[in-house]
């Protein structure tokens, strides 16, 4: 539903080396945007290959703060995809290693590393930011953090790939956001001439419900509605559960150490979960490590759609994306109501 748009601009002034840094973001999305995104505090939780990706993006794009989180080590398997993180940072944290190369993206954001368990955190801490992104956890820890970002009304995203596999989870709650809406005017025309139309754009402020993670948990990948539109963008959604329900009863993610029978063990969770579906076995031998060019998609999207909410510009997907390994092509699957 269409309301009277709120053009009230942050408090905030760009100084004169930000709009020169920023020019030519200011003319694609406007003074106000790069003002909004001046003041973001995000918190990028999982520092592998995607939480790589989306902190590069997200720094450059001028928000306010970046606070980088990470308890695992810098591994062999991360520099298939994790660029920030040098090589001699073999063995060291995570979210340490990657501060000196992400600093570098933009001196003017300010970049930080957490290395606390999240388990040990408290609700305030998640309060201090705008969006917060969690990347390689448990379903039970989803939940908990969404949770709280919903009792605090902050912005959170969930985001993994596995192999060539992908995906993210958008819960804003309630989210305002402007649209251009597209209009046409007669314009004056010669005589005998055929009426003449121009297009010109109203900007109209919108507001959408966004569920809470938990609905795609809830959300019943055998019935009938979704069996319809599965032979159309394919078993993602399925080959999720498979993947967090691998997370959740063996602790770690399918390894490389292990191929052959950790394919075994999702072919029987698969089985479990969903016997009749499509989901093929091909399928499940593509998701061990991080494969660069998923990880370049998949955090391509999920920075465009914090920066998205963070401007208000524009809706955000609602609210489940799949990247599917089989097609090499995304799709957006509306979760809950």
């Amino acid at each position: 539903m269409g309301v009277e748009v709120d053009n009230k601009e942050p408090a905030v002034e760009l100084t004169e080396a930000e709009t020169e840094l920023y020019d030519r973001q200011i003319r694609l999305w406007g003074l106000e945007s790069q003002k909004r995104l001046r003041t973001a505090k995000i918190l990028i939780s999982g520092l592998n290959g995607l939480g790589a990706e989306v902190t590069k993006n997200i720094i450059l794009s001028g928000v306010n703060s970046v606070t980088l989180h990470d308890i695992q080590v810098v591994t062999e398997e991360d520099f298939c995809s994790q660029f920030l993180a040098a090589r001699e940072s073999l063995g060291k944290n995570r979210a340490k290693a990657s501060l000196e190369r992400a600093r570098a993206l933009n001196p003017m954001v300010d970049i930080s590393a957490d290395t606390q368990p999240l388990e040990e955190k408290a609700a305030e801490f998640f309060g201090t930011f705008d969006v917060v992104l969690i990347i390689g956890q448990s379903n039970n820890e989803l939940l908990r953090i969404d949770a709280i970002c919903q009792e605090l009304g902050v912005k959170f995203f969930a985001g993994d790939v596995w192999g060539m596999f992908g995906f993210y989870f958008a819960s804003l709650q309630r989210h305002s956001y402007v649209e251009d809406v597209v209009k046409f005017k007669e314009v004056e025309a010669k005589p005998n001439q055929k009426a003449k139309f121009e297009k010109y754009a109203v900007p109209v402020q919108r507001e959408v419900n966004y569920p809470a993670y938990s609905a795609w948990i809830d959300f019943d990948a055998n019935a009938a509605g979704y069996q319809r539109q599965l032979k159309k963008d394919g078993p993602g959604v399925i080959l999720l559960g498979v993947l967090q329900k691998f997370r959740t009863v063996h602790k770690r993610d399918p390894s490389y150490k292990s191929r052959e029978a950790d394919i075994g063990l999702l072919k029987a969770i698969r089985d479990e979960l969903a016997p009749k579906s499509a989901l093929s076995d091909n399928s499940l031998e593509v998701l061990f490590s991080q494969i660069s060019p998923a990880v370049a998609v998949v955090g391509g999207v999920v920075a465009q759609e914090i920066i998205k909410v963070v401007t208000r510009m524009e809706a955000p997907h609602r609210n489940l994306f799949i990247f599917d390994p089989d097609t090499c092509a995304g799709y957006v699957q509306v979760i809950g109501g």
